[in-house]
C-alpha cells in the first residue's frame, strides 16, 4: 500500500494568498496536509532565534513556523516567487526564501516550486512539477492542478464580490487596510488592529480583496517606475476605492523597504485621505497600537460629524 505523504504547510507570508491553491492540489494527490497553528509567542521566539536581526518581522514569523513543522511532516511546502510580470518582481524575500531556510535548517526536506513568469516559469508549470514529487502520473498531477485552480479562483472571485458590496454599503465609518495579507491576518502581528476596528463598528476594507488583474492595472498607471507587483496592487487599490473611505491605514511589517517607500509615496498621491501608518515588530505593545487606533477613529469621526453638520 503506497504511503501517504503528509506536506507542511506554514501558516505564514504566501500562506494568506494562495493557501486554497495549494490546499485543493495536494488533497487531490491524495497526501495528508498538516498546516502549523496560529502565530504565537513561542513560534516568534522561535523565529526570532533563527533569523538574523535585519529580517523584517514577516521572515523571522516564517522561519518560526517552519521550524514547528520541520520535524513533523515529509516536506515542508516552500514556494519562491520571483516575478508575475514583465518588468516586475515579488519582494526580496521571496525570491531568497529558499535559499534561507534550505541555509537555517540544513536537513529539512523541502517541496518548493519556483515562479518566474517572464521566464516561462508559470504557476502551471511548477506546481505540476512539485506534484510529481509525491505522484509520478502527469495526468493526475495535472488534473489535481485544474481542480486545485478552479477553487483558487472561485475563493478570490467570493471575496472580491463580498468586499465589493460592502463598499457600496451606508455605514458610519469606512476605513481601507492597505498592508499585505501576512501582515494583517496574522495572528499575532496585525490581527488585533481588524479585532479592535470591529468592535468599534468600523467597515473594513482590505487592499487584497478587489480584483487583482485591475488594481494591478491603475496601480501601475499611478506609478510607471514601481516595479513591485505586490505593492503596486496597494496602489490600484486605494484608487478604487478612495472617494468611498473615510481613512486609510498602513500597516507594514518593520524593516520592509518596499513597503516604506510606497507607504510613503501613497501618502503624498492620496493627500487628501485621512491616514495612519502603523509599523509592526516583536516589540510593538498592544496598549500603545490600541491608542493610536483610538485616536484614528475618534478624529475620522469627528471630521464626518463635522461635515455632515455643514450639509
Amino acid at each position: 500500500m503506497k504511503k501517504q505523504i503528509t506536506i507542511g504547510i506554514p501558516k505564514a507570508l504566501l500562506y494568506y494568498k494562495y493557501f486554497e491553491l495549494w490546499k485543493v492540489f495536494f488533497e487531490q494527490l491524495g497526501c495528508k496536509i498538516i498546516v502549523s497553528p496560529d502565530t504565537n509567542l513561542a513560534i516568534l521566539k522561535s523565529g526570532l532565534n533563527l533569523a538574523v536581526d535585519e529580517s523584517c518581522l514577516a521572515i523571522k514569523i516564517f522561519l518560526g513556523h517552519v521550524e514547528f513543522l520541520k520535524d513533523k511532516v515529509d516536506f515542508v511546502f516552500l514556494p519562491r516567487i520571483v516575478s508575475l510580470h514583465k518588468g516586475e518582481q515579488a519582494c526580496t524575500k521571496f525570491l531568497g526564501l529558499y535559499d534561507t531556510v534550505n541555509n537555517t535548517f540544513p536537513n529539512i526536506n523541502i517541496l518548493e516550486y519556483n515562479v518566474d513568469v517572464p521566464n516561462g516559469l508559470t504557476e502551471q508549470r511548477e506546481l505540476i512539477r512539485a506534484g510529481q514529487k509525491v505522484e509520478k502520473s502527469y495526468f493526475k498531477v495535472a488534473r489535481a492542478y485544474q481542480a486545485a485552480r478552479k477553487a483558487y479562483l472561485k475563493s478570490l472571485d467570493d471575496k472580491v464580490r463580498e468586499q465589493a458590496n460592502l463598499l457600496e454599503t451606508d455605514s458610519d465609518l469606512k476605513i481601507l487596510i492597505v498592508a499585505h495579507p501576512y501582515t494583517i491576518y496574522d495572528s499575532l502581528a496585525g490581527q488585533n488592529i481588524s479585532k479592535f476596528l470591529n468592535k468599534e463598528n468600523v467597515t473594513l476594507l482590505y487592499s487584497d480583496c478587489f480584483d487583482q488583474k485591475i488594481s494591478h492595472k491603475l496601480g501601475g498607471e499611478i506609478s510607471k517606475d514601481l516595479y513591485w507587483t505586490y505593492n503596486k496592487e496597494f496602489l490600484g487599490a486605494i484608487e478604487l476605492c478612495k472617494d468611498k473611505v473615510d481613512g486609510l491605514i498602513y500597516a507594514m511589517s518593520f524593516p520592509c523597504g518596499p513597503d516604506a517607500l510606497v507607504i510613503d509615496f501613497a501618502q503624498k498621491v492620496y493627500k487628501t485621505i485621512p491616514s495612519l501608518v502603523l509599523t509592526i515588530d516583536e516589540l510593538q505593545g498592544e496598549a500603545g497600537l490600541m491608542t493610536r487606533l483610538e485616536s484614528f477613529v475618534d478624529i475620522l469621526r469627528l471630521k464626518n460629524k463635522k461635515k455632515n453638520a455643514g450639509k
